[in-house]
């Protein structure tokens, strides 16, 4: 069993590599100048992709950078410095950007990648801690990581400078995304599945649209015919012209239940229902559900014409884990 000492030693030692790391970044975005800038403006003018390459702990933290651009608006995919010079290479074009990794910037492994952008004239960003290192004085675009101990106390584990870059290749995406004005819409294009893809699932991808409907003259002896049929527990009432006058739930059944089947749809609905265009997220959905305390909403013609074209109802939203 560990003893007391032994568990505050852990804390203390989690705390100093936090700590350490935390200061590390804001010794970042100080640092950040018009190297920056141009490297944002050198990826914008790019015809390609961003080629993101890096070997060890650089390369784990390439390949998430590149996965972030990807799904943000940027086209870029990680290259192996390794197996780029065996073959690999050919993967760059001419028309691409290469944004290379290495802390100390004289990574072995590089030197095939870095002659090769040298030949063929493809931009090339280096990201090292170095300035006089070999990647970034052969780099078009010179990104330098401040001066920062590492977590650990030997001072030779990657950590403090592997999160500083994984930092600088976020604020990169994130730069690149806003200027394209890139939105949660585009986002969903390329998040479909999971989590991200629920929270930003659009009504009219979650909608029904055998709709419960009758018209505003039909008795209500109809309207609860088709409300039992269809089973979501409303049936909404249209006009003449197609448009939604309001909607008949359970709390309008109990309300009228005096010579309920003596009336007709339009006496016993609740006019001018709250409703939902196909475009609004889902998400959005849900809350105003939430707000409303309902379980359903109709879907209305974004046109403006008021007709009903779907209905969503809150267990759709459930099972597609939009909560």
């Amino acid at each position: 069993m560990l003893d007391r000492m032994d568990r505050d030693t852990f804390l203390s030692t989690a705390r100093r590599v936090i700590t350490r790391e935390a200061e590390a970044l804001s010794l970042l975005g100080q640092s950040l100048d018009g190297a920056f800038a141009e490297a944002v403006e050198v990826i914008l003018k790019a015809k390609g992709r961003v080629i993101v390459s890096g070997m060890g702990k650089s390369g784990h933290i390439a390949r998430k950078i590149a996965a972030t651009l990807a799904s943000t608006g940027t086209p870029a995919h990680f290259v192996h410095p390794a197996e780029a010079s065996h073959g690999d290479l050919g993967m760059m074009t001419r028309e691409d950007v290469a944004l290379v990794l290495s802390n100390s910037g004289e990574t072995p492994e590089l030197a095939d990648l870095i002659a090769y952008t040298r030949r063929f004239e493809i931009p090339l960003i280096g990201v090292a801690s170095r300035p006089e290192s070999t990647l970034l004085r052969r780099s078009d675009v010179a990104l330098v990581l401040p001066p920062a101990e590492e977590a650990c106390d030997t001072g030779v584990v990657p950590t403090t400078s592997t999160t500083m870059t994984l930092a600088l290749g976020d604020a990169l995406a994130i730069v690149l995304m806003e200027h394209r004005q890139f939105t949660p819409a585009d986002f969903r294009e390329f998040h479909p599945g999971g989590k991200l893809g629920a929270r930003l699932a659009k009504v009219r991808d979650l909608m029904h649209t055998e709709l419960p409907m009758v018209a505003d003259g039909s008795p209500m002896s109809e309207a609860l015919l088709t409300m039992s049929q269809k089973g979501f527990g409303v049936v909404g009432v249209s006009a003449t012209d197609g448009s939604l006058l309001g909607i008949v739930t359970d709390g309008d059944l109990r309300r009228h239940m005096d010579g309920l089947l003596d009336r007709t749809a339009a006496e016993v609905m609740t006019a001018d229902p709250r409703t939902i265009g196909p475009d609004a997220l889902a998400e959005e959905a849900v809350a105003l559900m939430n707000e409303k305390k309902i379980t359903c909403l109709f879907v209305v013609d974004p046109a403006g014409s008021r007709a009903a074209i779907g209905l969503l109802h809150i267990h759709d939203c459930l099972r597609a884990g939009v909560v």
